[in-house]
């Protein structure tokens, strides 16, 4: 796994898109495209994310694995929320950040949860799976083949 000095934690990350997301909606709305009350959809995807990440988050912590992603896992969880995706804190953080964008209703912060789950594919979750790979071997191989990396 890559230091963990050279990249922020994807939480960190989290907040950033989210403040990014209220700064386009304001300073950059370009199109309205979620009316009130069709906003208040967002909500859903709001709680919901933040569920799945909360829970998986205990997962790990029930497991006695990290959740940092630069620490060394060991246990590869593949129960719960694992059995859907193989990155639900993930997933539900990028959820969160649709939600907000659902309610916000504009073009703009729609586009960062896109651009999130690039990053985080990119730098985190590619190097999770070498790690975990050469880790669990064969186990992750075949839950990796089992359940898709986001849903």
């Amino acid at each position: 796994m890559p230091s963990s000095g050279r990249k922020p934690l994807p939480p960190l990350l989290f907040l950033v898109a989210l403040l990014l997301e209220l700064a386009l909606h304001f300073l950059l709305p370009v199109a309205h495209l979620v009316p009130p009350p069709w906003n208040l959809l967002g909500l859903t995807l709001i709680v919901g994310g933040l569920a799945i990440t909360v829970i998986a988050d205990q997962q790990f912590t029930r497991a006695r694995t990290p959740v940092n992603p630069f620490a060394s896992p060991s246990t590869l969880v593949t129960h719960g929320a694992f059995r859907f995706s193989r990155n639900p804190m993930y997933l539900g953080m990028v959820a969160a950040l649709a939600g907000v964008g659902v309610i916000l209703g504009t073009l703009t912060p729609l586009s960062v949860p896109l651009v999130y789950a690039a990053i985080i594919q990119q730098q985190f979750i590619r190097a999770e799976e070498v790690t975990l790979l050469q880790r669990f071997g064969p186990r992750y191989a075949t839950y990796a083949e089992r359940v898709r990396r986001w849903l």
